[in-house]
């Protein structure tokens, strides 16, 4: 009779059971949930984005250190900027293959980060510089801020877009390499074309980047 009552005093209840069990499972579907909650938060913002974008783009003329290394190079002209610029797109990036229409903003907004967008790299020409070079770089791999997770399957000849001050660029991807991640990626394109340069994680290695180089091809109005 005394074991059976320590026995009794020793064994949880079923209401603190299920208490546990409800904290368990709560703080499980927190984290689970997190990552759907955020990309239904880009796709709403993109929506919106995109509203605004096609309103106003009439009346408007649109991470890793990245360095360029060539045997030979000629310098392009830095275009000059204005005091004020838009925490809102400027521009979206297309690429039909891989169903990816994303917007970026100006380079020296706080949004331009790899962290909440795909991110125009500093040093860059924006898309209407002759003979410029447009970088962005985005993250791969999982969760909502993924954006370049299906660049792996783009091949050479593949077409992107960039939309930007009421044109629309149309480029062709002409390289494609990866480089050891140390800081810097070197970037290996014609300086006599313009181009597009696309920067992500290798798909499934955790060591190397890989590098989309894709030169332009015509510019028409949008």
């Amino acid at each position: 009779m005394q074991r059976k009552k320590e026995y009794n005093k020793k064994r949880i209840s079923p209401s603190v059971v299920a208490i546990i069990g409800a904290i368990l499972t709560l703080t499980g579907g927190f984290f689970i949930s997190y990552n759907y909650i955020q990309s239904k938060k880009v796709v709403a913002y993109d929506y919106m984005a995109n509203i605004f974008y096609e309103s106003n783009k009439e009346n408007k003329d649109i991470a890793e250190q990245i360095s360029e290394t060539t045997e030979t190079r000629e310098e392009t002209p830095v275009e000059e900027e204005s005091d004020t610029y838009t925490d809102e797109y400027i521009g979206y990036l297309i690429i039909p293959k891989i169903n990816l229409q994303k917007g970026f903003v100006d380079k020296r907004s706080t949004e331009n980060d790899v962290e909440k967008n795909i991110m125009i790299v500093e040093g860059s020409n924006y898309p209407d510089v002759e003979k410029g070079n447009f970088i962005i770089a985005g993250h791969s791999g999982t969760g909502w801020k993924a954006f370049f997770n299906d660049l792996y399957q783009l091949t050479i000849g593949d077409a992107a877009y960039v939309t930007y001050k009421g044109k629309k660029y149309t480029y062709t991807i002409t390289n494609i390499y990866k480089q050891q991640k140390t800081g810097k990626i070197a970037i290996y394109r014609n300086y006599d074309k313009t181009t597009l340069t696309l920067v992500t994680c290798t798909n499934n290695d955790d060591t190397t980047q890989t590098v989309y180089i894709a030169e332009l091809q015509s510019v028409e109005a949008e």
